[in-house]
């Protein structure tokens, strides 16, 4: 197994075949290998593969199979998958970028011949990849936007539904944010609004957390597999340790959020705006309460928590 950092899948029922592709790549790539489709859609299924180089002719499931197995599951439908194949009819290469194929080779393929062809697709990949990340964060601030919010917050929803897992959504607003913007700057706003993204990147990057800015000066954060209160202390204490000046706010000396939380199991068919308007619920109660706190509450439970930075020794 070689020691670089792009993965690459090789698929051929032939190791002959596999040792000589992977031959051609040398150290350059981490390869690992498959010799049959269920194999192969396994492997892709459990690592994040930057390339798969695919045979079509394998008995069982071949390679056209394979590759629209690929494009149905989400996380592999955007791997590029290039066919090795000694088939070489105009109809089977239309039927292999018909189905998602980038590219074919044609066996034998020269050593040279293949490794531009990996070349020039990983450099394609990352390129793409790129531009998916930047159109999924923020600007201003380098964590997740709203669209990379959304999409997030649905998946989580249904897998949470599927599972009967709880799901929890903390909903937060600056407190006062346009007196801040006021009277120190725009300039002043924007450093204090990366800040808080700072912390919340940070607080909450475990498996399963998304920290994103959803509005101005709203923030989002969810949490598959639920949470607890701790949660909600550790986004009210963190902001609170900025120590960031607020003299124009009737909330505290210093900036502080306000928030919204609630945990629950979604149920199958429910819409995922039910915890998105929960949560919002709370936030507008916290804010009517005086800001500088939380309101969580778990659907296990009909009481309302509130959650104020002071709450614990921190």
């Amino acid at each position: 197994m070689s020691t670089g950092h792009t993965r690459i899948l090789i698929v051929d029922d032939e190791p002959a075949n596999i040792h000589s592709l992977a031959a051609a790549l040398g150290n350059a790539y981490d390869l690992r290998f498959a010799t049959d489709g269920v194999g192969a859609l396994e492997l892709a299924a459990g690592i994040a593969f930057d390339l798969i180089l695919l045979d079509v002719v394998m008995p069982g499931m071949d390679g056209f199979e394979v590759l629209k197995r690929l494009k149905e599951a989400e996380s592999t439908r955007e791997v590029p998958v290039i066919f090795v194949t000694s088939m070489n009819e105009i109809a089977d290469e239309e039927q292999g970028f018909a189905l998602g194929a980038v590219d074919y080779l044609t066996k034998p393929a020269s050593a040279p011949r293949v490794r531009a062809r990996v070349r020039s697709h990983i450099e394609l990949k990352r390129q793409r990849d790129l531009l998916v990340e930047r159109a999924h964060l923020d600007p201003l601030t380098g964590i997740a936007n709203r669209r990379r919010f959304d999409a997030a917050f649905d998946q989580a929803w249904h897998a949470a539904a599927r599972d009967a897992k709880p799901l929890a959504l903390m909903l937060l607003d600056v407190d006062h944010f346009k007196q801040f913007n006021d009277h120190y700057g725009h300039g002043a706003g924007d450093d204090c609004l990366k800040r808080i993204a700072a912390v919340l990147h940070a607080e909450f990057a475990d498996d399963g957390q998304l920290a994103a800015r959803i509005g101005g000066e709203e923030f989002a954060i969810l949490t598959a597999g639920g949470a607890t209160r701790a949660h909600a202390l550790k986004l009210l204490s963190g902001v609170r340790h900025l120590a960031i000046p607020h003299a124009y706010s009737s909330a505290g000396p210093i900036v502080s959020v306000s928030a919204g939380a609630l945990e629950l199991v979604p149920q199958p068919g429910a819409p995922p705006r039910l915890l998105l308007e929960a949560a919002d619920a709370l936030l507008y109660d916290a804010k009517r309460a005086g800001r500088n706190r939380c309101l969580w509450r778990s659907a296990v439970g009909a009481d309302v928590d509130v959650v104020t930075a002071d709450s614990l020794d921190v």
